[in-house]
């Protein structure tokens, strides 16, 4: 639709540009820049290489801090200019720091030097257990994985290929025929020796090129701009090149510059098919050697993973430093492989994650607050002055570094200081203190000099620090989750591990393995009930401006997304916060693509720490003796509270009104004065504003 368009078609928008000046006016101007670029962007990757500077060649401007040209990449092309695509992968740095410390133990260890056809590496593949793994750590990747069962380096190849949004559809052909060879048919016996390697699918662009020439008589070159036009997805050129595929292409001089397929005996009908089929694969595909790049730095993750997993993790977590999620899902991976992950302590971690024995060191660089600078005169006074004895050792022989308040307060909640000598409230208490003290004695002893009437410092061992009670373990595990994005000396679920082992609630470890596996457990739709601390809340508006919610919910063992609705969110919102612990009721959602999720239906707070009763039975053991109409809220300051209250003024009578807070977790009367008569149409709306679960009347 054109503005010019639109005015023909819209009678009502004619009618006003006629007579509206102001309309018309912004219709014209808008009529001016109808159709141009709304905004400039750079390839990220995409680097002009010339023998003489570029200005020579095209116009540059400057796009943020980046200079660039003022062409696109296909006039570059057209220009006849080299245009190259540097792509940077963090896997290779994984991989080379990983070798780096693999050889500080094995001398001569290159990643160069390993088998490519080691079974345990493929059985890892099998299992689907690629997390960390390049290319396949998504969860539609491990199905596809698991179902090929892969032997060889060209089956890797082959899923990083096809699984891609054009080809995807293949996936499933190309796995029963790679378990069931009998099964492969070509559509032109002429296509096997092409397609034999892939079992009957087209799998690479150089399969696509190979076609082209075998059955209409292409040239290289020529089956090479037409596959380049196919990913370009330039509709013009490839209408043109159906015909000529199809029935040829012929010089001036009657010779034939293509011969086509019909005329090298290939049928009419079967030469649209393979077109087709080459089409709607070729706009999205690899070539072959792009994806055994790809495929050989997967498999490489894969064996360092399987052979020298601690070397691996520790690399692979100091990589995504900067985002907790990730670091928090590796974590996660290094538990199921039972290898511990140590919490921080300045005596022991360096910047990034560290091997430490049979298990990974956690590494500074993960808390907030601290510096690279302030790390590495950390790890240097360490190793050239000894260990850190005490607090106010350590905050004396770090006076000199990058170190403030806010360093500090990071190191003592994260737990880095921890068996120094006192505990974190101590530290927190005395930090002031002791930093004002530091601070005295600097200003006093300005570089080492001392007036002569003065007084030395007070030596460490005089500096007393008053003893505290320590923090509760809820306490500790909020202050590490502050200020390093996870927990590290426990997990809020852990006191409620009995309900996991009476069955209770389902574990989430169970859920994603089964969704790993494909074990048949759990079905799409199966109600479950799980229980976990809320990692975070991302709020979306919907289209009839509700509010709906995307809950990160994580217990012991995994995590599992919560999609609550509008309706449901409204209701639960005040129990839905990070670091709350909940009980969530809904209907699994399994999908190939996609990583299992929760429709969330219900959210209640935790029963009491090992009681295994559920939040609803405990209220109808409290409430079953009393008669009187129930009623659950969110809180007593949420809405539904205030609407439902304006509801029972209408309705006086003599029956008992309770009230339940779920925030609160608390059952109060109300007072007499909201004495209601429970008739069916206040029920009915009360039902309609709370739900059904959340009223309940019970009658002597």
């Amino acid at each position: 639709m054109t503005l010019d368009h639109a005015l023909e078609v819209s009678a009502d928008l004619k009618s006003r540009y006629d007579t509206d000046p102001q309309i018309h006016e912004l219709i014209d101007m808008a009529r001016k820049i109808e159709g141009m670029p709304r905004h400039t962007s750079t390839h990220a990757a995409g680097v002009v290489i010339t023998d003489h500077p570029v200005s020579e060649y095209v116009p540059l401007a400057k796009n943020d801090d980046s200079v660039v040209t003022q062409y696109t990449m296909t006039t570059l092309e057209e220009l006849g200019l080299l245009k190259m695509d540097f792509l940077g992968l963090r896997n290779l740095s994984v991989i080379d720091n990983t070798v780096k410390m693999v050889a500080r133990t094995q001398p001569g260890f290159t990643i160069e030097g390993i088998p490519m056809d080691d079974p345990a590496v493929f059985q890892l593949f099998c299992e689907g257990n690629t997390e960390g793994v390049f290319q396949f750590e998504s969860a539609g990747i491990r199905r596809v994985i698991m179902k090929l069962k892969p032997e060889y380096l060209e089956d890797l190849i082959a899923v990083t290929s096809l699984y891609r949004p054009g080809p995807m559809k293949f996936i499933p052909t190309y796995i029963e025929n790679r378990h069931h060879p009998e099964k492969v048919t070509y559509r032109h016996p002429r296509l096997s020796k092409i397609l034999n390697v892939t079992y009957g699918c087209i799998v690479y662009q150089e399969q696509v090129m190979q076609i082209f020439r075998e059955l209409a008589g292409y040239s290289l070159g020529r089956a090479d701009v037409v596959r380049r036009a196919m990913s370009k997805k330039k509709a013009d050129v490839m209408e043109r090149e159906r015909q000529i595929f199809i029935h040829g292409l012929q010089r001036e001089d009657g010779s034939w510059e293509v011969e086509g397929c019909v005329n090298r005996r290939v049928d009419e009908a079967a030469a649209e098919e393979i077109f087709q089929q080459m089409e709607s694969f070729a706009s999205y595909a690899f070539n072959k050697s792009h994806a055994a790049a790809y495929a050989t730095v997967a498999y490489q993750t894969a064996w360092l993973k399987c052979h020298y997993p601690r070397e691996y993790l520790a690399c692979l977590l100091t990589s995504v430093l900067g985002s907790s999620g990730k670091v928090a899902e590796y974590m996660g991976e290094c538990s199921r492989l039972h290898i511990r992950v140590l919490p921080p302590h300045v005596n022991e971690s360096r910047r990034g994650f560290t091997v430490s024995g049979e298990d990974i060191r956690f590494g500074l660089l993960a808390v907030k607050n601290l510096g690279r600078g302030f790390l590495d005169f950390l790890v240097k006074e360490r190793e050239e002055s000894g260990k850190f004895s005490s607090f106010y050792d350590f905050c004396r022989r770090m006076y000199d570094s990058e170190m403030n308040r806010r360093a500090l307060e990071s190191l003592i909640k994260c737990g880095a200081l921890d068996g120094l000598g006192n505990n974190r409230r101590e530290m927190l208490a005395a930090l002031n203190s002791v930093m004002d003290s530091l601070d005295s004695d600097r200003r006093r002893n300005i570089e080492g000099q001392m007036g002569f009437f003065d007084t030395p410092s007070a030596p460490a061992a005089k500096i007393e620090i008053p003893a505290l009670e320590d923090f509760s373990p809820s306490e500790k595990l909020a202050m590490e989750k502050d200020v390093t994005g996870m927990y590290l000396s426990g997990h809020p679920v852990s006191e409620y591990s009995g309900l996991f082992r009476q069955g209770a609630v389902t574990s989430m470890g169970d859920i994603q393995q089964d969704a790993r596996e494909n074990i048949g457990k759990y079905r799409d739709g199966q109600r479950v009930r799980v229980l976990g601390a809320v990692q975070s809340v991302k709020q979306k508006l919907t289209k009839n401006s509700g509010t709906m919610a995307y809950v990160l919910l994580e217990d012991l063992y995994d995590s599992i997304e919560l999609l609550v609705f509008p309706n449901v969110y409204s209701r639960y919102h005040a129990l839905l916060r990070e670091g709350q612990v909940v009980l969530a009721e809904g209907r699994l959602s399994l999908t190939e693509e996609k990583d299992t999720k929760l429709i969330c239906d219900a959210v209640y707070p935790p029963p009491s720490p090992g009681n295994v009763s559920m939040p609803e039975q405990e209220e109808k053991k409290k409430t079953s003796s009393r008669p009187g109409l129930y009623l659950k809220f969110p809180s007593k300051n949420s809405w539904e509270y205030t609407k439902a209250m304006q509801y029972i003024a209408i309705f006086d009578g003599p029956t008992e009104l309770y009230l339940y807070f779920i925030d609160t977790k608390k059952l109060v009367r109300a007072p007499a004065n909201y004495r209601l008569d429970a008739n069916p149409v206040l029920l009915r709306e009360l039902k309609k504003l709370l739900g059904e679960d959340a009223v309940a009347l019970v009658e002597k």
